[in-house]
């Protein structure tokens, strides 16, 4: 017909989100991840805690009054101790460097803190025997000025110190960068020394970041078995750790004591769990307040 016009009208299609998906998928998706956490968390703790009072809370208690048992976990809060500090040093300045400095080697330095987490920590301690141990690089040395390492605290110190020294390093190096250095920069032009910039500016930045590695360093400390199993020797009142104590209990069917120390190692992982999990918020959040002063 003339003179008649056509309008066609477009329908407009809102785009889809990435997390729009039908209520079945979700179902299922969350009922898998509950019934993984179940599964692999839960239910191994309840295991725990009951094997451990299965005999009653007197053996419970009991367990704690063995000589052995009291040895092995003053020597495990002892080595974290040492080692943990010494990786904090370490992680600080690792960050520092790495975040503050472009230099030749800083790529190389990199993988280098990662390699005790591509490692198997039996190879660690295995390196360390090699080196320090009575047929080692320095041992004949070692031997002759009654220097002892290996099947000693200083080598599991230093087994513990090598898996663990990644922690703080990558729980800084992230949190640093994206902070930047300005108010450093700010600071130096104020007239602060290195001391001052590094207390009140650097250290109030990043301080959720560095309790998160630390959380993290003294966990895997307490509870690292492979490497401390390699160069401490099993030796009972002298160089058993926590963990290495629990092996010698269960291979000497003592169960409810097995599971009784094994409990106290879940009660600290409960711990630096609830510990950690709040470090890493704060510490996202101070992520996402560098971020948008950059912006």
């Amino acid at each position: 017909m003339a003179g008649a016009t056509t309008t066609f009208r477009t329908k407009v299609v809102a785009p889809r989100r990435a997390t729009a998906e039908s209520p079945w998928i979700k179902g299922t998706l969350i009922s898998i991840l509950l019934l993984f956490f179940g599964f692999f968390l839960i239910l191994p703790l309840y295991v725990v805690f009951h094997e451990a009072f299965s005999k009653g809370a007197g053996v419970f208690f009991k367990t704690f009054q063995d000589r052995a048992t009291a040895h092995a976990i003053w020597l495990t809060l002892l080595t974290a101790a040492i080692a943990v500090p010494l990786n904090t040093v370490f992680g600080v300045a690792a960050a520092w460097a790495l975040t503050r400095f472009q230099f030749r080697g800083r790529s190389l330095l990199i993988s280098l803190i990662d390699l005790p987490l591509w490692v198997s920590p039996v190879i660690g301690g295995l390196i360390y025997v090699l080196v320090f141990g009575r047929q080692g690089w320095f041992g004949p040395w070692l031997f002759e000025h009654d220097i002892k390492i290996i099947f000693a605290l200083p080598g599991i110190v230093l087994a513990t110190t090598f898996v663990t020294f990644p922690f703080v390093a990558r729980g800084l190096i992230p949190l640093m960068q994206a902070q930047g250095h300005k108010e450093e920069e700010a600071a130096m032009t104020l007239g602060a020394n290195g001391w001052q910039i590094f207390w009140r500016v650097t250290v109030p930045k990043i301080k959720w970041g560095l309790l998160y590695g630390i959380i993290l360093c003294n966990a895997r400390a307490m509870g690292e078995f492979g490497a401390v199993s390699v160069v401490s020797g099993h030796i009972r009142n002298k160089t058993n750790t926590m963990p290495l104590h629990i092996e010698i209990l269960y291979n000497e069917y003592q169960f409810a004591a097995a599971f009784a120390v094994a409990s106290v190692l879940c009660v600290l992982a409960l711990v630096t769990l609830i510990i950690k999990t709040y470090a890493e918020w704060q510490a996202e959040r101070q992520l996402r307040a560098a971020a948008e002063s950059v912006e």
